[in-house]
This record gives C-alpha cells, structure tokens and sequence, in this order.
C-alpha cells in the first residue's frame, strides 16, 4: 500500500517505542511488585503503577536525554561542521537558507513565510525549539516525579524529604539526568565520526557506498 511506503519509517518506529515502553511498563509493575513483597507492603495495581511516580519518572528520565541529544544536534549541525561525515553540511557549500524572504515566493514554500520577518525567523528555527521545549517538559516531569519517590522514600525511612525546589540540587536528580546525556551525546559524535569511514547502503544517514571519505555530508 502506498500509505505504508509513504510512512513506512514512522510506523515502524512508532510500532518499536509502543513494544518498548509497553515492556518497560510491565516490567517495571512487576519489579514494583517484588520490592512490595520483600518489605511486607501491599503491591500497586498496575492501574496504579501507571499513573505512579515511580514510573513516570523513568519513562521521562529518558525522553528527556533524547530530546535534548536531538535538539542540541539539530542547532549544533546548523553551524558546526565534521569535514567526511554524512551527518554535517560541507564547510565549502554555500549557505542553503540565506535569502528566505525570496525563497518564500516559491510557490510549494511554507505559507508561513510569507507573514513578515519575524515569522521567517522563528519558523526557520522552530524544530530546534520545539525539540527543546519537549526537553524542559520532561526534564521538569522528570524532576518533579523523582522528587515525590525520593519524598516517599524518605519518610518510609523516618526522614524529613526534600521539597521538589530543594530536590532541584539533589545529586540523585543530576546522576540520573547525567547518565544518559553523556551516552546520548557520545553515540551521536560516534556516529558523526563512523560516518566518515562507514557506509549503510541506501540509508539518508549515510554517505553513498562508493563516495570518498573526504565527502561531507549525504
């Protein structure tokens, strides 16, 4: 069907993050379920663990490193370079989007840049800010839902717990947030480095299989 090879790439991905959180959610229940039992307390519903802070802030512990690895990728590639990798603009190449304001007469352009300069500007920018902005939703979702464990936790302790303003300096917040940005940001200059030398035959992501090493980007 032609849907299907039209959106074939979306879907299977789509199809690949609902088996994984789906996996995620129910192995996380049953973890949950286990650490009850060994402290002689009532286990959660999985109704329960969904909506759970537990499990909330796993799930946006992640999202927030990849949308922060893929904004700051977004804006870095727009003016940094890596001369032979697929995944940069060719230091040589002449700017693409210099003119927009004559670009926006073309006739299939964005309608949106036709509304005047500040239009132009912040939709010539707006896939690294939206990036961005799903990268403070779940950091703060992240942050907020790790302050209630680490509240629950430390009153099943006698403790006093932190506020969720307070928790913004705990290390616990910072370790889990730092462990992931730093594979994150390492995998992706692994790959912009990788592509200079390897090649994935047909894919966007990499250079021709017959190009140059010296060729910069696809």
């Amino acid at each position: 069907m032609k849907v299907l090879r039209d959106n074939g790439l979306t879907i299977a991905l789509l199809l690949l993050f609902a088996g994984s959180i789906t996996g995620q959610w129910l192995a996380g229940w049953q973890v949950s379920v286990e650490d009850a039992q060994r402290h002689h307390q009532a286990a959660m519903s999985l109704l329960t663990y969904t909506a759970s802070s537990e499990f909330l802030s796993s799930v946006f512990e992640n999202w927030e490193s990849e949308f922060l690895q893929m904004s700051a990728y977004v804006v870095l590639t727009a003016f940094l370079f890596q001369r032979g990798s697929a995944e940069s603009k060719d230091p040589d190449a002449k700017p693409r989007d210099d003119n927009l304001e004559a670009e926006a007469r073309k006739p299939d352009a964005p309608r949106i840049l036709t509304r005047g300069r500040v239009w132009r500007a912040i939709y010539a920018r707006s896939l690294g800010l939206t990036l961005f902005l799903l990268f403070l939703i779940s950091f703060v979702i992240h942050w907020t839902q790790s302050a209630k464990v680490a509240a629950q936790e430390a009153i099943a302790h006698g403790e006093k717990p932190l506020s969720v303003i307070a928790y913004l300096g705990d290390p616990q917040l910072w370790f889990e947030s730092l462990q992931n940005w730093q594979s994150e940001f390492l995998s992706t200059a692994v790959l912009v480095v990788l592509s200079i030398f390897l090649r994935q035959r047909e894919s966007p992501e990499s250079k021709a299989v017959a190009a140059p090493h010296s060729k910069t980007g696809t």
